[in-house]
């Protein structure tokens, strides 16, 4: 038997736990992640009905067909919410870690107008965006093959992402205070529609639970073997 309940972030409680996060090995999920995956949905929604509407041929430039290289050839079965979760989960990178990876994925759509966050790519692209923004940020991080390994992916793969996203970036990774804190208060834009933002929260069973602990061993296992 599953329930739902509704979980409400206020812009204050998002405020404090982005600027206030408690490093601590045992913190929960930084907000900031959730808020991050709605958006990455809904964006990925939009392109979606953007696709579906679109009838003439696509034909690719050059810049398209080097974004092909975050496509991968099997669709991840993980949702953003759960593979942002994950990431956290191995890495505890902080709040200002997604703050900045959203900063760059945005950069990188305006560098590339042809490209289209969708099932396809979204996983690659959160997974680099990240470890660079990580980079960035930190002070400590881990090394590119851990990364990889969190993500699902080979070692040789995720430098090759690394090299061609910092490409196409034209290896415009600054982001200063007040761009961070405009993006900041984009997502507490994002928070505040309608009083607060509602995030769906399910309450599992002990069994659910065991489901997905068992899922996500399993994925551990095959990104073993690609090591």
């Amino acid at each position: 038997m599953v329930s739902s309940t509704s979980l409400v972030i206020s812009p204050r409680k998002f405020r404090s736990d982005l600027y206030s996060y408690p490093y601590q090995a045992d913190s929960n999920t930084p907000l900031v992640v959730n808020v991050l995956a709605s958006l990455i949905e809904r964006n990925m929604a939009r392109n979606q009905r953007i696709s579906k509407n679109c009838s003439s041929p696509c034909y690719l430039s050059k810049d398209m067909k080097k974004t092909r290289i975050f496509e991968c050839h099997e669709t991840p079965d993980m949702t953003i919410q759960s593979y942002l979760e994950r990431i956290f989960r191995y890495t505890r990178a902080g709040p200002s870690v997604y703050v900045v990876a959203y900063v760059y994925i945005d950069r990188f759509c305006q560098n590339n107008p042809g490209f289209r966050i969708n099932v396809t790519n979204v996983h690659r692209l959160l997974i680099t965006t990240i470890m660079v923004a990580s980079k960035y940020v930190e002070d400590m991080n881990y090394r590119n093959s851990y990364f990889a390994r969190v993500g699902g992916l080979t070692t040789n793969e995720l430098n090759k992402l690394e090299l061609e996203f910092l490409f196409l970036m034209g290896f415009k990774l600054h982001v200063n205070v007040s761009v961070f804190e405009s993006y900041c208060c984009h997502l507490e834009r994002e928070v505040s529609i309608g009083g607060g933002y509602q995030i769906e929260s399910t309450l599992r069973c002990a069994e659910e639970i065991k489901t997905r602990q068992d899922e996500d061993r399993r994925y551990n296992q095959c990104a073993g073997l690609l090591l």
